[in-house]
This record gives structure tokens, sequence and C-alpha cells, in this order.
């Protein structure tokens, strides 16, 4: 689990090293000692090493398990590691973790999970107690008869405090570049963009760009004089959002002006990734650019327990083709224009959430 330890002639506070092991060596263990084991690796270097830096066969099968289940999962998005990280087995920051990617690590993004953030130990201090009030020497004035002692009582109890949900984070299923799959936190990563359109975002954070066509530029720095065009989706900085993005945008390439304008935006999506970007023939034209994705019906959501993934219950999926620079919405057979038949991205609730506001509400 470590990133490069030593095999150890002997357990003692003064040891030599008999050879370098490094993060994902199989190693063949030959004794048990009290926090030490002895063992063995691929060219016959036998010594001791610390228990907490290696994992029994069990978990590594685990992760075999979890690259074989996800091998034909789409890519969703691409990214890069800010700084070293380990990959975990199951989504969460105390969940077992083994491989021990560096910096800069190209990943592909498979799925997203939302999990509860674990309290930190300054979060988890007993409240302060009330210093009482210093004594007065004005006179006290006797209550009214028949008023209550206590104004609260007059309307009853106060409702009781309710705790508020713990809050979620963001972690991604991904694959590296030697086939492993884990778990890795999102905020630890950042989605690739092109530089030239990321400051386009407005603020908002960029879940996938994708390149639906060129246009030629004799003036553009491209080598081959051509720019790409792009559709982009984007969603808040918020963890734990019950949906991937919610809102779609297209870029084209102004050759005039040399610069990149909005041709097409779509606000307060409930979309979910993966998103199919490519050229398709509609009612028998020529094959134009399109992009599709899914959408969530209605505000249900369900999640699953095991990793935190949420999935809508009913989605319908939205097309669209470019026209030069122009986008419309394709209609398949009983669908309307209008994209109205879901919940905006703002009040789509997994049931939990809608659980939660129901109990703070019978408790008010």
């Amino acid at each position: 689990m470590v990133k490069q330890t030593f095999l150890r002639d002997r357990v003692a506070a003064v040891s030599n090293r008999i050879a370098p092991v490094v993060n994902g060596q199989r190693l063949e263990v030959l004794e048990h000692g009290r926090r030490f084991l002895r063992v063995k690796d691929e060219k016959g270097n036998i010594g001791w090493v610390e228990e907490r830096a290696v994992i029994d066969s069990s978990v590594y099968q685990g992760f075999q398990d979890l690259i074989q289940a996800h091998a034909k999962d789409p890519v969703v998005a691409t990214a890069s590691l800010r700084d070293d990280l380990y990959v975990h087995l199951t989504p969460g920051r105390n969940t077992t973790k083994f491989y021990l990617l560096p910096e800069n690590e190209k990943l592909q993004l498979l799925v997203r999970a939302s999990v509860p953030k674990p309290q930190s130990a300054w979060g988890n201090l007993p409240k302060p107690i009330a210093t009482p009030p210093a004594k007065s020497s004005a006179p006290v004035k006797p209550a009214k008869p028949g008023a209550p002692d206590d104004p609260k009582q007059a309307t009853g109890s106060p409702a009781p405090d309710v705790a508020p949900p713990p809050p979620l984070e963001d972690w991604w299923l991904a694959r590296d570049s030697k086939g492993r799959a884990g778990w890795i936190l999102s905020r630890r990563l950042d989605v690739d963009q092109p530089d030239t359109i990321a400051g386009y975002s407005e603020g908002q954070k960029i879940v996938g760009a994708y390149v639906l066509s060129t246009v030629e530029d004799p003036e553009a720095t491209t080598p081959d004089k051509r720019v790409p065009q792009y559709v982009v989706f984007l969603n808040s900085w918020q963890d734990g959002l019950p949906y991937d993005f919610n809102q779609a945008r297209v870029f084209t390439w102004n050759t005039k002006k040399h610069r990149y304008e909005t041709a097409f935006r779509q606000r307060n999506l409930t979309g979910y990734l993966p998103v199919d970007v490519g050229s398709k023939s509609f009612d028998g034209q020529p094959a134009v650019p399109f992009f599709s994705f899914r959408q969530a019906v209605n505000g249900e959501a369900s999640i699953d327990p095991a990793t935190g993934a949420a999935t809508p219950a009913q989605t319908e999926t939205l097309t669209y083709r470019m026209d030069g620079v122009m986008v419309k919405r394709v209609l398949a057979p009983g669908q309307t224009s209008a994209i109205s038949t879901g919940k905006s991205a703002k009040s789509i609730k997994t049931a939990d959430q809608k659980a939660r506001h129901a109990k703070n509400r019978r408790a008010q």
C-alpha cells in the first residue's frame, strides 16, 4: 500500500536492507510476526516487511473483480491527477486502498458516486456550556396569576433539534493507463478540457467536453489550420447532486473574428453521462454532427447502496444536430419540442433526500 519500501533481514531497530519492493508488487508470505511479515518477492529475495504496508489476496482479488466488472463500461470523460493518490476499492476516504497513482496520471472516468463526507475531529467537539447570566440586584416581579413561568410553554414545547444530513462528496470509478480500476476522490482530479474554451465556463464545472466537428481557418494556429468545435456539459461545484450535469453548450468557431462563440445553450437539465457524439444522417440527408444524452423525466433517482451512484428512475434521450453553426433538436416519434417533461435541475431529489425533508417538516 506504500509507494516503496524495503525487505529487511530482521525485525529490529537496526537492520539491513535486502531488496526494494514497490506498490502493486506481489509477495509470498512465509511467516507471520508481530506487526511484521516475512515474505519472498518474485526474484527470490526473502525479508521482513511491515504488515500494514501490504494487503492480503482477498483485497487484491477485489480489485481484480472490479476491473473485470467494468471492463466494457463506456468512458464518459478523461482526467488528470493533481498529486499522488491512492485508489480505493469502494468510494470513501476510510475504505480499503491499494494502488498509488502518480501525479499527472491520465485517467478514464467511468461512474460517479456520492458518499457521506467523514466528519473531522473539530466537527465532533462538544458544544460549549452556556454561562449562566449574572445575578441582578433589581427586584423580580411576580408572575401574573395563570401565566406560564416559561414563555415557550405557552405555545407548547419547542421542536427537538433535527440533525442535518451529512455533507456528501463525489468519487469517480476510474481506469488508469495500465488498465487498473478503482475509486478516486473527485476533488483530487481535473477533468480534461480544451484551454481555448475553459474561460467560457462562467464559474461552472466542466464535466465533459467533446469535439463535434472542425472548420478551416487559414489564420488558425493549429498545424492543419482546422479548429475544433465543441459541445460542453457543465454543472455546479456542489458535490452529491443526483445528476451529472445541468447545462449544455455548443461552441462554434467564427472564421471572420477568429474566436469561439456560443451557438447553443440549454439550462435546467438533469442530464446523465455518458454522452453520444458523432456524425449521423437524419431523414435521408447527408451526415451531420450530432450529440445526444439522457435526461431524467421526473424527480426520482435511486441510489446504489453499495457505491452511492445515482440512477434515474426514468429517462428520455435528447438528440441535437448541427446545420452549419445552427443546433437543432431531433425529435423521436412521440416526442415534443419543449423540454418540460422533467423537473428542473434544482428540484430533482433522490428518495433519501425527500425522506429527510419530510422528517424535518414533521419535526417542525
